[in-house]
């Protein structure tokens, strides 16, 4: 592969350009909005077609677990940011990488399609749109970079109100005073979200938070949580022992605030769905500013009744339920059925003749999206140039069925969960493909200090830059000093 045709400019189609370059490849880059950034670039009035966050988000996951893994965030960043901060961020991995010159800004695709040889060739025709003029070019390969927050989902059928989705809504300080809002969070998603905006309700009366069965409150951002404890219970999880590790998390996080106290303790364990990640929320609580409620059983007109019978008047209903995902110019190459796409490793459709389509961040992850995007795309691109094959397509789809199995018997059933991933296992997955997953045995023996900081401290990106294609000779340096950028 030679030309590869990259869809969006958000955190995961940056760092599959920039991993293109790397390998020697042409791509191109389509965004159709009129800057990078993705869903992470705030804008006051909303773009069709994009899904944006809203003014006062401060990202759950700190600096040093979403950096990518060969360009630290710089120290003096706050460890959780800003999303104006990400923004800098990303601007400024895009202009050290020479990025720009490679996206065609205002630029729509329309549609991709097998080439009539593709059986041979594995090439696609792409049709993009841009100023009401349509454009057609060939291109070896394709990186789906498009993400998965694409159509509000709006549970209309259970209810019939006229909603404002979360996209959709002002931010919150720009309120009006007298109103005060509702927060609707279904098993459908949005839990971190929702509670994010009950938190931030400004006004004369409180916000209004509403607790469903599968809400877990987190008093602390996860990936900053005594790190060594984290790693350290985190491998024991992920080595199967789900009970123990569920008991140390819940524990741990317990000892910062009683969430059965709090109203906020759901009847799963913590790893049994996604959680919620908010700083704010039992402070609002214990000060009367956010009451929880059980879950809503209807709304009439100008109130909403709850299932313990409760009612509560209404001036504002939000509706923090999640996305679901499509991708219509693929019509014919992949299908999605209630939000799930079946894709080797949630990467590639397994029975494409050449594997030369991948989506890249179509994950839902427990933790930040940014570092496993881009170790998607360093494996991608080493499948599109032939250095590494993928199984038959009847093994490819045995895999894909134990994992939709696995992950039915693990988690508590909800459209956002058909795509979840287990930060450290994944990334170690993905790692394996490539020859970059740490040799933790070899490290002990050659390097202790290192290798006890990358056992027991948080499995930051830099890890991956250790060995195998694409090391980094900053990796080592980096992981050393990731506890003091952090202080």
């Amino acid at each position: 592969a030679r030309r590869v045709a990259i869809i969006g400019a958000g955190a995961s189609g940056l760092c599959a350009l920039k991993c293109c370059l790397d390998e020697g490849l042409e791509p191109t880059c389509f965004e159709r909005s009129k800057d990078i950034g993705g869903l992470w670039r705030f804008e006051e009035q909303p773009e069709d077609g994009r899904a944006s966050i809203y003014r006062s988000v401060i990202i759950n996951t700190s600096k040093e677990m979403m950096c990518f893994s060969d360009f630290p965030i710089p120290e003096d960043f706050p460890n959780y940011m800003h999303n104006s901060k990400i923004m800098e961020y990303f601007r400024m991995y895009a202009q050290h990488f020479d990025l720009l010159r490679h996206i065609r800004f205002r630029t729509s695709v329309c549609r991709v399609s097998k080439r009539p040889d593709f059986a041979s060739s594995g090439q696609w025709e792409v049709v993009t749109e841009s100023e009401g003029k349509q454009e057609a070019a060939v291109f070896d390969a394709v990186l789906v970079c498009s993400g998965h927050h694409t159509n509000a989902h709006l549970p209309l059928s259970s209810f019939p109100v006229c909603p404002t989705h979360l996209r959709q809504a002002p931010s919150p300080c720009c309120w009006p005073s007298t109103c005060w809002a509702l927060q609707l969070l279904t098993k459908a998603g949005g839990l971190s979200t929702g509670g994010g905006l009950a938190s931030e309700c400004q006004g004369k009366k409180p916000g209004e938070f509403s607790a469903v069965e599968s809400l877990f409150g987190w008093g602390r951002g996860w990936s900053t949580l005594s790190p060594g404890m984290l790693g350290a219970t985190l491998r024991i999880f992920h080595a199967g022992d789900a009970t123990t590790s569920n008991f140390l998390l819940e524990w741990k996080l317990n000892a910062r605030f009683d969430h059965t106290l709090y109203g906020l303790k759901p009847k799963h364990g913590i790893l049994d769905q996604h959680p919620t990640v908010n700083d704010d929320l039992p402070n609002r609580i214990i000060s009367g500013r956010v009451r929880v409620k059980p879950n809503i059983q209807e709304f009439t007109e100008t109130s909403a009744i709850f299932e313990d019978g409760t009612r509560e008047d209404v001036d504002a209903v939000v509706f923090a339920t999640g996305y679901s995902f499509s991708f219509p110019f693929l019509e014919g190459c992949v299908k999605v059925v209630e939000n799930q796409i079946p894709l080797y490793k949630f990467m590639f459709p397994p029975d494409l003749e050449k594997p030369t389509l991948a989506f890249i961040g179509l994950i839902q992850p427990w933790g930040a999206i940014m570092p496993i995007s881009e170790l998607q795309s360093r494996w991608a691109i080493y499948v599109f140039k032939g250095l590494q094959g993928l199984p038959p397509p009847a093994d490819m789809l045995a895999e894909i069925t134990q994992t939709k199995q696995r992950m039915a018997q693990r988690y508590v059933k909800s459209q956002r969960h058909t795509i979840q991933v287990d930060y450290i296992p994944y990334m170690d997955e993905l790692a394996c493909q490539l020859g970059v997953k740490p040799n933790l045995l070899s490290l002990f023996l050659t390097d202790p200090k290192l290798a006890m900081e990358v056992a027991f401290g948080p499995c930051t990106p830099y890890q991956y830059r250790l060995r195998g294609p694409g090391a980094w000779a900053g990796a080592r340096a980096a992981i050393l000093s990731q506890r003091q950028r952090v202080v």
